[in-house]
């Protein structure tokens, strides 16, 4: 968020103070101008350590930071592996994969050898003609076996169906893995820009502070002063919602971070420069074809071929081996068996050709389903890897301004200082727009992290660059 900017009105006023002469002290002409110029300039120009003074809550940059670029990025790829460990969806995803491999065995086991025992106890009668009827309890069981000859390759096909629908299934949990590695990336990503947000807020805080400290002592001394102060004040109070603000977000990082990762948070990392470079728009292009989602849509195509297959063979005239065994025990005592080779073969069905379009139909959409979703994938990586490309060069032209930042810095501080040609808002002014230009360096190095990161994950893997 931008700075707080100078009222206009005793911006102006400051100007005309700083230009005009003021009465001298009786007795020490320009003794009290020297002791002012002296006691803000040392204000402007402390070191860091010493102007984070008391009133400046610099809890936020005390804890230790984890600065090792292998220490960082080992720390986050055991923050993904948390998060896909504690992860209910994923795990439900799993299951979903395996039950889809049982399918698979399933439909191959069709066209396997069957064998059957049953069963039965009741009354049973005959009566043969010209004879008396007769009736009697009986147990009766049996035994059947079976086994398909020739299909024409539906149950071949039904398989390659089943077996494409769990790759399918496979390749989701690969997708919905890495969903939650790209969410717990740039949650600790969002975590280290909030961080340094903190920080940069506290500098600032603690630089006005100790201007305020400053001025309370100028105003004790030349009350014609004290709307520097009020203004001084006022800024102060801005920068400390800003600080606390940004405290609040880095809070509400960390609650949605614990929830993927767990309570025990690492220490923070230095994450803004953990990415390698921008990588080519060709390569990941290339990888694209070789993406989860991608895959899944592959698999999904051959299956509705395979069905659609499938559907034609099961309207062909099929042949099967079948051999039964009974037996009855009751007043007598019987028994029957039979063995031959089965045909079917349908003669009149009027559904049969529409089923198998259907089946074909859906084939065809699906496919093109999964060429539409390629085109697409290629072409949110050309956008995403223009948006990287651009932060990239908005951090290295932000530098640039920040050196400039320095020295109109300096400049402005010198000019007040020695020749009274800039007041003391100018000299605020210039501070406000080098923190200003801080906080949008930040922004810029994450948001470069944060693109690379979804370039890598549409293209088949965070993973890839940081192992």
């Amino acid at each position: 968020m931008p700075l707080p900017a100078m009222d206009t009105y005793h911006h102006r006023t400051a100007r005309y103070r700083t230009r005009a002469p003021r009465p001298s002290l009786p007795g020490k002409p320009g003794a009290l101008a020297a002791v002012v110029i002296a006691l803000l300039a040392a204000a402007l120009v402390s070191t860091r350590s010493e102007a984070a003074s008391a009133c400046v809550d610099t809890s936020a940059s005390s804890r230790g930071e984890v600065s090792d670029p292998s220490a960082a990025r080992l720390q986050l790829v055991s923050l993904m592996a948390a998060a896909q460990k504690r992860s209910q969806a994923i795990g439900a995803a799993k299951l979903l994969a395996d039950a889809a491999s049982f399918d698979v065995e399933e439909v191959r086991a069709i066209g396997k050898p069957q064998l059957s025992f049953n069963t039965s106890v009741g009354p049973a009668g005959s009566k043969p003609e010209g004879g008396e009827h007769k009736s009697s309890m009986q147990w009766r069981t049996g035994v059947n076996f079976s086994w398909a000859l020739y299909d024409h390759g539906r149950v071949e096909h039904l398989t390659r169906w089943r077996a494409s629908l769990a790759d399918a299934a496979q390749q989701g949990q690969i997708s919905l893995s890495e969903q939650v590695a790209l969410q717990t990336v740039n949650l600790a990503l969002d975590r280290s820009r909030h961080r340094l947000h903190t920080q940069v807020w506290g500098q600032y805080a603690a630089k006005v502070c100790k201007l305020v400290d400053s001025l309370e002592q100028i105003v004790a001394a030349d009350k014609g002063r004290g709307s520097e102060l009020v203004q001084a004040r006022k800024t102060l109070q801005q920068v400390q919602l800003s600080q606390a603000q940004a405290r609040t977000q880095l809070a509400v990082t960390e609650t949605r971070l614990k929830r993927l990762v767990g309570d025990e948070l690492p220490e923070p990392a230095s994450l803004s420069a953990l990415l390698p470079g921008v990588p080519a728009l060709a390569d990941l292009q290339d990888r694209a074809v070789r993406s989860a989602d991608i895959v899944a849509l592959d698999a999904q195509a051959k299956a509705a071929a395979n069905l659609a297959q499938a559907t034609v063979a099961s309207q062909k005239f099929q042949a099967g081996l079948a051999v039964g065994l009974s037996t009855a025990i009751g007043k007598e005592k019987s028994g029957a068996w039979n063995a031959g080779v089965s045909l079917s073969m349908p003669i009149l069905n009027p559904g049969a050709d529409p089923a198998a379009q259907a089946a074909r139909l859906r084939a065809s959409a699906a496919k093109l389903q999964r060429d539409d979703a390629l085109e697409s994938l290629r072409s949110r990586l050309a956008e995403v890897h223009q948006q990287a490309e651009s932060s990239t060069v908005r951090a290295r032209e932000v530098v640039g301004v920040l050196r400039n930042s320095e020295r109109v810095r300096e400049d402005t501080l010198a000019q007040w200082q020695q020749l009274g040609r800039r007041s003391l808002f100018d000299v605020m002014s210039a501070e406000g727009d080098h923190f200003n230009l801080r906080l949008a360096y930040v922004d810029a190095l994450h948001d470069s992290q944060q693109s690379m990161a979804l370039l890598w994950s549409l293209a088949g893997g965070i993973s890839q660059p940081l192992n």
